[in-house]
């Protein structure tokens, strides 16, 4: 027997159990009683099991049955889905899309190109949630998050990298006035810093040493701050030195707001992630926002 005809008798059954009548199954799926008894009955033959105990009146699921249809609904409703799925890619995205990003560079950065997807494509519904500390997807029902670093369990989620980004040290010209700059990083320690805090504690930096190696350290929390904005307002303001992306500072460079800092040293690098359930994989309108947000990212590299 081919694969076709095993799906095949399987759907029939599974139609049999779910409409609970051999005869409304068979108007369902467009074949006579004879043929869908017939089918079912193969089927049970093959198997060497009964699956349906069968009465003038009613029928209902032995045992054998009852499993057997709890483990290929579940199969062929996939199926469906998939189907579906592929479908709707021909067709753009659709539906609403819950997606949780780092504040400060999820509003800057990735809101602008959402808007801009969402802009050409009507159908697609976005819901934005703007957080500075890591969350599971799957508990808090969101389908995508936005995220720098590798979360600890990656359990049930797929990621997808985005873009690498330099990480600066700076400091605004009054800060350097009134501290002086720091020669290497291990001088940190001596200065005032801005951190971001989070989970009770402040997060930790990265630097490139002469020899290439990557260090990661805890720098003086002088002020610690759970928002990205008042991060880099309170390093403008002169109140100790920021390590940042580049694209966040980029801009308080360029004006001279903020100097940077140990420029003898390669910055270190930081990836940006996409985050998203395994039960959302195939889910075409995560699918085309990722790579939209791939491409972007490509183009702005």
């Amino acid at each position: 027997m081919s694969l076709g005809d095993r799906l095949s008798s399987i759907a029939v059954f599974i139609e049999v159990a779910r409409s609970g009548s051999f005869t409304t199954a068979a108007d369902k799926i467009g074949l006579t009683k004879s043929a869908v008894s017939k089918s079912v009955g193969r089927l049970e033959d093959r198997l060497g099991v009964k699956l349906i105990y069968r009465s003038t009146r009613t029928l209902s699921l032995t045992s054998d049955g009852e499993a057997f249809f709890a483990r290929c609904s579940v199969a062929l409703d996939e199926i469906a889905d998939a189907e579906t799925n592929l479908s709707e890619l021909k067709i753009g995205p659709r539906g609403r899309l819950r997606i949780d990003m780092p504040a400060m560079y999820g509003r800057k950065i990735i809101l602008p190109l959402l808007l801009e997807v969402a802009k050409s494509h009507p159908d697609l519904h976005l819901s934005t949630t703007f957080r500075d500390w890591v969350i599971n997807p799957v508990e808090e029902g969101v389908d995508l998050v936005i995220r720098f670093g590798d979360l600890k369990d990656t359990t049930g989620l797929i990621s997808r990298k985005l873009i690498e980004q330099r990480f600066y040290f700076c400091a605004s010209p009054d800060y350097i006035a009134r501290r002086g700059e720091p020669g290497t990083w291990e001088e940190i320690k001596d200065h005032e810093c801005v951190v971001s805090y989070r989970n009770g504690a402040p997060h930790s930096w990265v630097a490139v040493n002469e020899t290439g190696e990557t260090i990661r350290f805890i720098p003086p929390p002088t002020h610690e701050m759970g928002d990205g904005d008042a991060m880099l307002a309170a390093a403008v303001a002169g109140c100790g030195i920021l390590h940042m992306p580049e694209a966040l500072v980029r801009p308080s460079l360029e004006s001279g707001e903020l100097v940077p800092l140990l420029q003898h040293l390669t910055p270190a690098r930081g990836s940006l992630f996409a985050v998203w359930p395994t039960t959302r994989s195939l889910m075409p309108k995560i699918r085309f926002v990722v790579d939209a947000l791939v491409n972007a990212a490509r183009a702005a590299d």
